[in-house]
């Protein structure tokens, strides 16, 4: 009998040394790789953001951009206090709330069902020529944000006007990422806790 108990407690002190290794191994695993999983879901954000499709509303200026190669609205817009443009310029003058077929040509201006802007005044959320460190930290302020916590960003992404990035009409380039891949990438960031590089 004693023997058995010999061979136990010897077997119980292997089992717990090998569930302590592998705790260990665990806790060794998960939090670099998990890490580094997140920021390359982040790194996929980024690119998306920093597309001309979205960097085009979201520049340090306070004039929009436009076209693939992001130069300024050739029309002079100005943002405005809101976002929606200034008096008798606003955004939604030429850009109406829904994106014309892509048949009328490559110069029709696009529009969104819920009305063409850009940040408001006091919320820029700038993308263009920010550092991945920066735009990471930007978005995630609610000064810059809107005041939106993570789970209102994520809404936003599903708002026309952001949606329109993957479809944008003729003689416009879509964001390139598929959107699919970057609501995953957004979804796993955000679950990691939304780390910056």
């Amino acid at each position: 009998m004693s023997a058995m108990v010999s061979r136990f407690m010897i077997l119980s002190a292997f089992v717990s040394l090998l569930v302590a290794w592998a705790g260990k191994r665990a806790l060794v695993t998960s939090g670099p790789s998990a890490n580094a999983r997140a920021l390359a879901a982040f790194d996929t954000v980024r690119q998306v953001l920093q597309h001309p499709r979205c960097q085009n509303c979201h520049p340090g200026g306070d004039a929009p951009l436009q076209g693939d190669d992001g130069h300024v609205h050739t029309q002079n817009v100005q943002r405005g206090t809101d976002g929606r443009g200034e008096i008798g310029e606003q955004c939604t003058t030429c850009h109406g709330l829904a994106n014309p077929p892509s048949g009328y040509g490559a110069h029709v201006p696009p529009g969104s069902a819920e009305g063409w802007r850009m940040p408001a005044e006091d919320e820029k959320l700038v993308f263009v020529g920010m550092s991945p460190h920066a735009l990471c930290e930007q978005i995630k302020d609610r000064r810059h944000n809107g005041g939106k916590d993570m789970a209102a960003l994520r809404d936003h992404l599903d708002t026309p006007l952001v949606r329109w990035g993957w479809s944008p009409g003729i003689g416009r380039q879509s964001v390139s990422i598929p959107r699919a891949r970057f609501l995953a990438a957004w979804e796993a960031w955000a679950r990691a806790g939304a780390p910056c590089p």
